[in-house]
């Protein structure tokens, strides 16, 4: 585990406090079972802008903190365990990143307090088949008039009915991915939502001859340099809520195998049991070891971020496949019912697994940064 300062740690109290609190995992079950819209709790999204968890990577110029990734991390961290839905990951870490990195003065000046105070949601638009494939982009950039005209369809999108703007993937005439910031009300965008397991706000996003002007640009980096770079710290932010859910997983699990009794005695008792339980949490060390590495990476802009970003992606997906797995198997019949919270993690944990790329795509990445 990651030593934390002292702000870091009571930034973590707090987290695990409210969340515990105030988005414990049955305010989900209440929310899947209300079909409410909206994908979240805007009361709960509002009291995390006030306690400031938005501007954590905004810089103190534009209304933030400046807390670093680590820090952000920490909080992804305990939103998993209770699978609290918000557009915190989607606007505040991956939106304020893109602009963060590629954006103009004035393309900050624009977003990113408006991204602090929470009038803006920002979501990234990258994804255009069933499997995430970075190289897979099709959507079109076409120069215009001093502008462009974007052309394509995006799926999946995060939050993507929330969003009031897209940052959106498109191939320039030259052949590179650039980023584009477009509102969401720009003519000739339109999104449609998405019945995901994991009961979540996904959206198909079309762009159809879409006019922007050349400050929608995100060109303060090389937009293939951008991209990437938006993606490994997307990438590393997925890992750290994994982390939260398979650590969750975990704890219920072990908390069953001490209390659920069967021939007289306590099912945690039999050998292949503990055995099983040791496997676990080995592996949930791992994970958490690989985790916050990635995270770590960034704030340091180490020169190994990328392939720190991929094995953190690849090995808390290995361990939320395998305890997600474990949770239902152990918990039996009980946890194959919908009365019981095993469920939620399970589903939560595939939709978490395939976002930004699998394990398969991340181990082998990780193995190509490596020269193998």
């Amino acid at each position: 585990m990651a030593a934390l300062t002292e702000e870091q740690s009571i930034l973590k109290d707090q987290a695990t406090s409210w969340v515990e609190a105030e988005l414990p995992v049955q305010k989900f079950r209440e929310f899947r079972n209300a079909n409410s819209d909206g994908g979240f709790d805007p009361k709960a999204w509002s009291a995390m802008v006030d306690m400031g968890w938005t501007g954590i990577l905004v810089p103190e110029a534009y209304g933030g903190s400046d807390l670093g990734y680590l820090t952000f991390g920490v909080i992804l961290e305990q939103l998993g365990r209770q699978l609290c839905a918000s557009p915190l990951f989607a606007s505040a870490y991956v939106g304020a990143s893109a602009i963060n990195l590629g954006g103009s003065d004035e393309q900050k000046q624009q977003w990113l307090p408006a991204i602090v105070d929470g009038s803006e949601i920002l979501t990234l638009a990258v994804d255009e088949q069933p499997r995430h494939q970075r190289d897979a982009i099709a959507c079109a950039a076409k120069a215009s008039d001093g502008g462009f005209v974007l052309s394509g369809a995006k799926t999946f999108v995060p939050e993507g009915m929330s969003a009031t703007a897209f940052v959106v993937a498109a191939k320039s005439d030259a052949g590179d991915v650039e980023l584009f910031l477009v509102p969401a009300n720009t003519t000739g965008v339109s999104r449609s939502g998405m019945a995901t397991v994991d009961n979540r706000d996904y959206a198909r996003v079309t762009l159809s001859d879409v006019a922007v002007p050349a400050e929608s640009h995100l060109g303060a980096m090389s937009g293939g340099e951008l991209y990437e770079q938006v993606l490994n710290r997307a990438c590393a932010g997925v890992a750290m809520e994994m982390l939260g859910v398979g650590c969750f997983s975990f704890e219920m699990t072990l908390d069953y195998l001490k209390t659920r009794k069967q021939f007289g005695k306590v099912i945690g008792s039999f050998q292949a049991l503990g055995h099983r339980a040791a496997e676990l949490y080995s592996a949930q060390e791992m994970a958490r070891s690989c985790a916050e590495a990635g995270v770590i990476a960034i704030d340091n802009d180490a020169d190994d971020q990328a392939a720190m970003s991929a094995l953190s992606k690849a090995k808390t997906g290995e361990f939320l496949f395998d305890m997600s797995n474990q949770l239902i198997q152990i918990h039996g019949g009980i946890g194959m019912t919908d009365d019981y919270d095993a469920g939620f993690y399970l589903k939560r944990a595939r939709a978490l697994e395939a976002l930004y790329g699998n394990q398969a795509l991340h181990r082998d990445r990780y193995a190509t940064l490596l020269g193998f």
